[in-house]
């Protein structure tokens, strides 16, 4: 079999190098034909010149693709996945906080005939507020979405050809693969593994894009949220009717009196701000179909020495771009 390991990369130039030297170690020992497909996704560093360098050294054993600028993870993974040309692919971040040594064991479990096998990490060296925030938004996510999500699973895995066709296949423009991985199905197995600290470089994620990752696995597989603000709706609705009774039967029975002002403004501030809550989460909704029908490519690729399938339009700008 041919094993196909994707490697998306931003900004790891101080640590590539260490990663390639134990991975083609690992790969080494195994009996298999391989090749590694790095993406750089617009690194501002030399990260593409250390990649440049290990395609020089090692042959048809190194595939890459970089992208004209910084698209993000999504894109990246997406690029590497069209690119890879293996009966298995591998998904695995260059900082090593991946450990190549589990390979062999997911290729084990391949062989048994699963098209998804998902390596979960541990929270060990997480801070305890992270794994307790962590473990409270997939206990709240999962009552909402289409999909399940699991805690402590991300892109480390290995896809059989099925699945990586499958993921492919699928066109949409604002990606998020978690559920992506999930909504394909196919046979899956999941193994522990714990968790390892970052080699080198600096994390991507940082409060905000956290926040905003939180966002998107909330809101890319259902639309119960905007469910949620019929109800509310209605709810406030009825609440002001039975309010709006109220003061008539009492301005009948004890005649007008002043309200509380007090109360006044704390109800048109509180009804303000859910209002507000309501129109971003449909705006969000609008602005993801606004993406989707401009049917831009995922990323586009300035340089390469690959061949992607000629059928996708990323692939026919890299081998106009490519050298």
């Amino acid at each position: 079999m041919k094993l196909s390991v994707v490697v998306p990369c931003y900004n790891e130039e101080e640590v590539i190098g260490r990663f390639d030297e134990k991975i083609r170690e690992v790969l080494g020992r195994l009996a298999v034909e391989y090749e590694l497909c790095y993406v750089d996704d617009g690194s501002a560093d030399g990260t593409l010149q250390r990649i440049r360098t290990l395609a020089q050294q090692n042959g048809s054993t190194t595939r890459y693709v970089s992208f004209s600028r910084n698209f993000g993870k999504e894109a990246a993974m997406l690029a590497g996945l069209k690119e890879a040309g293996g009966d298995a692919v591998i998904l695995m971040d260059a900082d090593l906080q991946h450990p190549p040594e589990l390979i062999e064991k997911m290729l084990d479990l391949y062989q048994l005939g699963h098209d998804q096998v998902i390596a979960r990490r541990s929270r060990e060296g997480d801070k305890p507020l992270r794994s307790m925030v962590s473990k409270l938004y997939y206990r709240a996510v999962n009552k909402w979405v289409d999909v399940e999500l699991t805690d402590g699973v991300g892109d480390f895995r290995l896809l059989s050809r099925t699945a990586v066709d499958a993921l492919v296949s699928l066109p949409e423009y604002n990606r998020f693969s978690k559920g992506l991985f999930s909504w394909i199905g196919f046979d899956t197995v999941t193994f522990d593994y714990r968790n390892a600290q970052r080699e080198g470089g600096a994390t991507k994620w940082r409060f905000g894009s956290l926040v905003n990752y939180g966002i998107d696995g909330m809101i890319s597989f259902n639309s119960r949220p905007l469910r949620v603000a019929i109800y509310a709706g209605l709810s406030l609705a009825g609440l002001a009717a039975a309010y709006a009774l109220w003061i008539i039967g009492a301005a009948v029975v004890g005649g007008v009196t002043a309200p509380g002002y007090v109360t006044l403004v704390a109800i048109i501030v509180g009804l303000g701000g859910l209002q507000m809550v309501m129109l971003g989460l449909i705006g969000e909704y609008i602005g993801r179909i606004y993406y989707e029908t401009k049917r831009r490519p995922h990323f586009l690729v300035k340089e390469t020495n690959g061949t992607a399938p000629a059928h996708h339009p990323e692939a026919r700008l890299a081998g106009r771009a490519g050298r």
